[in-house]
């Protein structure tokens, strides 16, 4: 695919974590896991993802708390990140600086068409908006 990304996925329910890897991992993209929000932190910083996929609810540190370092920190705000909950929070999502937001449950159709729609918004912008 020539598209494919790294992306990680924080989610605290195995089931869905593994889930939404498969649909991914379906689509072409190497896929991470964590499980909670400083397990991804740490993870972030040695795999560089392209996309992080984020609940809401994760322990240890929420994924909106994750967001909101990531897009605080030079070296990481370029990373996409997709913030998924069974919340209705778009509006807080975006407060932290999310690149998108979906509503639970993850429908592989919804998931794959929001994460190329982030790709494609993102290589439209020019390398100097990013930064």
């Amino acid at each position: 695919m020539a598209n494919a990304l790294t992306i990680l996925v924080v989610e605290r329910e195995p089931h869905v974590r593994v889930l939404a890897a498969h649909f991914l991992a379906a689509a072409g993209h190497h896929v991470e896991l964590a499980a909670d929000g400083v397990e991804a932190l740490e993870m972030v910083r040695t795999l560089k993802p392209d996309l992080v996929l984020c609940e809401i609810l994760v322990p240890k540190m929420d994924g909106l708390a994750l967001c909101r370092q990531l897009k605080a920190t030079a070296e990481t705000r370029h990373i996409l990140v997709l913030v998924v909950s069974i919340l209705a929070a778009t509006s807080r999502a975006n407060d932290a600086g999310a690149d998108g937001f979906l509503l639970k449950p993850l429908g592989q159709h919804r998931l794959i068409a929001m994460v190329q729609n982030l790709i494609e918004k993102r290589s439209s912008v020019s390398p100097q908006e990013r930064s």
